[in-house]
């Protein structure tokens, strides 16, 4: 069966099942429209997206995954029973942008639920934001606006330019990304 969309209560059924067949304990750390889903930002995602910043926990449930019958399909996209899309990044990498600081620091995550031997975060907004944006496509910045727009008159603007000013100095063109956030900034003000 070939899923439409994938809901908050299917991306738990797949997370949970994934936690009945895990050897020991692993840490995920949902980014893309996964974290959007996850914090009810979003209604539902194309595709899960998770960030494994340990890579003895990315090898174990790797190995998992084979065991329920999940194929890779390229670097690190892989496909489920049904044929759901699933990228796996590992370390501080999503995509080409890497974080300037572990995910699994504390201010560089949001808990969302600890089950049996998987815990669940998402990105910070700062991290999800600049993982987003230099991705730089029109759902990417769509995504974005919709978390700032959800977190209101708590949204860190002022937080978000600072470490997106110091990520975007290891980017190839600096000047375009910072010239991304500065048209994400007054689309969000709309």
């Amino acid at each position: 069966m070939q899923y439409a969309i994938i809901d908050k209560d299917w991306l738990w059924t797949v997370i949970e099942t994934w936690d009945k067949y895990l050897p020991s304990p692993i840490r995920l750390i949902a980014c893309g429209g996964t974290a959007l889903t996850l914090q009810n930002f979003k209604a539902s995602t194309k595709d899960i997206d998770f960030l494994v910043p340990k890579d003895d926990e990315y090898r174990k449930l790797i190995k998992t995954l084979k065991k329920l019958d999940y194929r890779k399909i390229s670097g690190f996209k892989w496909t489920g029973p049904g044929g759901f899309e699933i990228d796996l990044f590992t370390g501080r990498q999503i995509f080409t942008t890497e974080l300037l600081e572990s995910p699994l620091d504390p201010d560089n995550h949001i808990k969302i639920r600890q089950l049996k031997k998987i815990y669940v975060g998402v990105l910070n907004d700062e991290d999800f934001i600049i993982s987003k944006m230099f991705r730089g496509t029109l759902v990417d910045e769509e995504d974005c606006l919709r978390l700032i727009r959800a977190r209101g008159e708590s949204f860190d603007r002022k937080k978000l330019e600072e470490r997106y000013r110091e990520a975007a100095q290891y980017q190839l063109n600096p000047d375009a990304a910072i010239g991304s956030l500065t048209q994400l900034m007054r689309r969000s003000e709309e």
